[in-house]
């Protein structure tokens, strides 16, 4: 035998020896097909272990665990561990053909899922194709053991996933789209824990119920899931008070509503009152809909609930009689902001800020040594030979809708992925060109921009990052095609949300607004239409990272770049080795 086979099989033997001896700390993911039915009809979807939303990781600030995703399934899939930093280790963070390729129908992938700082709510789901629309669930991470909440403990914790759900196979909808060039079918519904609620057809018996009791707090552990729209969240004739976002602790925060982009999750506490607070009714709608302020970009326009239901102690009535008793639950009329409302929605996103404090300390950038300023838009690319066959140019003006930073269209590579040509130094995959500064410059943010600024370039282009930069990255909204806001995602690391504007950025200006006392740790950012936001980081974390916008169609159409961070000095500063099984291309 080999000296490196000999090496791969001992890396193996021990990588199984770790899962074996910390049982407490593994996973069994097993994908496969399940038939669910929604909105009067039945399909099959993919789930983890046959679960919609799929089983919920616990864990303690710090952990490590194991997960083992066995692909029974009939298409490939990746997993990706949604802000989970994996310090050093990029070989188990999931974006298809980004860190690892797909792990293929009947095959397995070990991965090893490493916590640092995070604390409060993150989620896991799918990274490749659109299967994240049914193959997702909750990261519950609890304060290291000896320790507890920055706040009161909750009687309860509840996670609140919210999805979308279409009557057609996801798979379908995606091919329909990448074909004709156009918007994607928008979805049939949205859901609260995979049920779309009181409002829509055949659904009424599975709308989610959270019972609660009187005078008793309750943790939500909110999640977007949603594939393509940001949304606003209510309860109705209930405050919530956030006091966490993105696995990172908050100053609380009590509104009556939130707003949660694709991607983000958001910790609020849930004071239930003393008695009902309408003598007359023990039920309130818990609601969710879309914020969606893109000129004649198609939304999903409808509403999804839950029921949060009181149950009164002593009360010998039982829910179901009680449910049919007080009628119709109450719903947030006054609460839940209208669609386009964006005052509501930035003010929200605006009022966030860190915890601060002596036990959750805050770490800003202050000297920075990496400016990177992108430009994120909406494109066009011209009809393939001048005409549009077989109706697959159905964007603006006989067009293909694209996306693009800096002016880029993101290609995926799909015979080996980033991580594994920047590791063995394979050339021609990628460029490290990524621009730091836009390549055209103009009014962004102007209302009547000239079409040939509309057509971007294609290309694998990355930033390589030196190991220690302290980076300050402003992501500018444009006006191209469709001004609209988009949640920026940044895997690998959190990072410090220190401004957040409307209209073209002015560093003279701007940067002295920037909030660098207590902004929010976020992994994901809402960038308001046509307005901009900044973020800073310290790029400690050596590897291959995927940055890219949340909503999933601009995904698709090239929305993304990849930030390759070197190695440091020291051993743990440099990035592990691959494990023994990952899965081939």
């Amino acid at each position: 035998m080999m000296f490196g086979q000999r090496l791969t099989c001992l890396f193996f033997l021990m990588f199984m020896f770790m899962n074996c001896t910390q049982a407490s700390t593994h996973y069994n993911f097993v994908v496969k097909e399940a038939p669910y039915t929604r909105l009067c009809s039945t399909k099959n979807i993919l789930t983890i272990n046959g679960k919609f939303p799929g089983p919920t990781i616990r864990v303690h600030k710090g952990d490590t665990i194991y997960v083992r995703v066995h692909n029974k399934g009939n298409h490939n899939i990746t997993i990706h561990w949604h802000g989970v930093k994996q310090p050093r280790n990029p070989w188990s963070d999931g974006p298809e053909y980004i860190t690892q390729c797909p792990i293929q129908p009947g095959e397995t992938f070990n991965q090893k899922i490493i916590f640092s700082n995070e604390e409060g709510t993150l989620w896991w789901h799918a990274h490749s194709d659109w299967l994240r629309a049914t193959v997702h669930g909750a990261i519950e991470i609890f304060p290291k053991k000896g320790t507890t909440f920055p706040f009161p403990k909750p009687h309860k914790q509840i996670p609140i996933i919210l999805g979308e759900w279409w009557k057609k196979d996801i798979l379908e909808v995606l091919e329909e789209f990448v074909v004709s060039g156009g918007q994607p079918n928008v979805s049939d519904a949205f859901t609260i824990n995979g049920q779309p609620g009181d409002f829509y057809n055949c659904s009424k018996p599975g709308t989610f119920k959270l019972v609660v009791e009187q005078n008793k707090r309750y943790l939500l552990r909110i999640i977007n899931a949603a594939m393509n729209e940001i949304l606003f969240f209510s309860i109705a004739q209930h405050n919530l008070t956030v006091v966490g976002i993105d696995g990172s602790y908050t100053k609380p925060l009590t509104t009556n509503f939130i707003t949660i982009s694709p991607g983000q999750t958001i910790d609020a506490l849930l004071q239930t009152a003393m008695s009902p607070p309408n003598r007359n009714n023990r039920q309130y709608y818990m609601a969710a809909r879309a914020y969606s302020t893109g000129v004649n970009v198609t939304f999903d326009n409808t509403t999804t609930t839950a029921i949060l239901q009181y149950k009164i102690l002593n009360d010998t009535v039982n829910d179901d009689v009680a449910c049919r008793l007080t009628g119709q639950p109450l719903f947030p009329y006054y609460d839940l902001p209208y669609y386009n409302d964006t005052n509501s929605a930035l003010n929200f996103v605006t009022s966030l800020r860190s915890l601060a404090n002596q036990d959750h300390p805050i770490n800003v950038p202050i000297k920075i040594n990496k400016h990177i300023f992108s430009t994120i838009s909406i494109n066009t690319f011209p009809c393939p030979n001048g005409y549009n066959v077989n109706d697959t140019c159905q964007g603006p003006n006989g067009t293909r809708l694209a996306a693009s930073m800096n002016n880029i269209s993101f290609v995926f590579p799909n015979k080996i992925d980033v991580l594994e040509a920047y590791y063995f130094h394979i050339n021609g995959i990628v460029r490290a060109n990524f621009p730091i500064f836009p390549p055209l410059l103009f009014n962004f943010t102007g209302d009547f921009l000239p079409l040939a600024l509309q057509t971007p370039m294609n290309g694998t282009r990355v930033r390589v990052l030196e190991y220690g930069s302290n980076v300050e990255l402003v992501f500018q909204g444009t006006n191209l095609v469709a001004g609209i806001d988009h949640p920026m995602h940044l895997h690998g690391f959190s990072f410090y949300v220190v401004g957040y504007g409307l209209g073209n950025f002015d560093p003279k200006r701007d940067e002295l607004g920037y909030n660098l006392v207590d902004p929010p740790l976020q992994n994901t950012v809402m960038v308001p239409k046509n307005g901009w936001a900044t973020i800073r980081f310290a790029a400690t974390n050596p590897g291959v990272w995927f940055m890219h916008c949340h909503l999933e169609r601009h995904l698709t159409w090239g929305m993304d770049t990849v930030f390759i961070v070197k190695n440091g000095k020291y051993k743990q500063a440099q990035l592990l080795p691959p494990p023994p099984d990952m899965p081939p291309c």
